[in-house]
């Protein structure tokens, strides 16, 4: 305390100065119109520029909680839009979806926080888990298109096979308007080759099946884990040899694996029921 004292002893006089300062400035503005109008206005200038630029840090601080409002949102809506398009069918087919059936899918938002995209077998690490209902087997998307499928999980965590892996494959589907005038289907399966984490091969498409470059490629019908019209990417390249049956295609991904923030993990719930009436199936057909 006694150094705070020293200390403004020694400036005493400087103190004085600014003191005496302040108080002409306050008599010239309070004694003169022109001069109390131009404080008032530089005043109120100055003091709003400063609530702006104290409104834009809070704004900027706050990016995290509105993206993760903004993703529970779009859960959401993507749930009943996926709903209504199960519900729908195929334009022009007499079949009807059973509404337990079109509302099968339920969505759950996840954040990601570890991802590798360079190696032949990629992985994502989500911070959803067991205690928050993810189970393996359950697919996972993005806003963008597919992302891949939960592999294995811990209480608060789970591992995703990502479509950037050699062993996951995803039965996917070009879509056009040809193949639509034609009510026909281009079935086929995508599948990375390991090495442009861009691009994406299908395979197994007919080579008489009317498509180009630029095409929709989508998930499928047969598709257990994701939702039928989820986005694969496009067709970047496609090209076929006189001698083979089947297109080489080359797709470009939707998904860009190396900005991805945010996951929807799919749960059907009608799966297990579909792959143990399956299952079933196959036992008798061995017998």
């Amino acid at each position: 305390m006694s150094q705070l004292f020293r200390l403004i002893f020694r400036i005493r006089n400087f103190l004085l100065f600014v003191i005496l300062e302040l108080i002409s400035f306050w008599l010239i503005v309070k004694n003169d119109y022109y001069w109390e109008v131009s404080f008032f206005n530089t005043s109120n200038y100055y003091a709003a520029k400063t609530l702006e630029a104290s409104n834009y840090v809070k704004s900027y601080m706050n990016l995290g909680n509105v993206n993760e409002q903004l993703v529970k949102e779009n859960a959401e809506l993507k749930k009943a839009v996926t709903a209504m398009q199960q519900l729908k069918g195929r334009e022009g087919d007499y079949y009807k979806v059973d509404s337990a059936f079109a509302q099968r899918f339920e969505f759950k938002v996840a954040k990601v926080v570890n991802n590798t995209v360079n190696l032949s077998k990629n992985y994502l690490t989500i911070d959803k888990g067991k205690l928050d209902g993810i189970e393996p087997g359950m697919g996972v998307i993005c806003p963008q298109g597919v992302v891949g499928q939960v592999m294995q999980c811990s209480d608060h965590f789970s591992r995703v096979y990502s479509i950037l892996h050699a062993d996951f494959n995803v039965s996917s589907e070009v879509k056009n308007k040809a193949l639509r005038d034609k009510s026909d289907k281009a079935l086929g399966i995508a599948k990375w080759g390991g090495l442009n984490p861009r691009v994406i091969d299908l395979t197994t498409i007919d080579r008489f099946k009317p498509i180009k470059q630029g095409d929709s490629v989508m998930t499928s019908e047969q598709n257990v884990i994701f939702p039928s019209g989820t986005m694969v990417g496009k067709i970047r390249k496609l090209s076929a040899k006189q001698d083979q049956a089947f297109f080489d295609i080359e797709v470009e991904l939707a998904t860009d694996f190396q900005n991805i923030s945010y996951v929807y993990v799919v749960n059907n719930k009608l799966k297990n029921e579909q792959e143990k009436l399956e299952e079933s199936t196959k036992v008798e057909v061995k017998k």
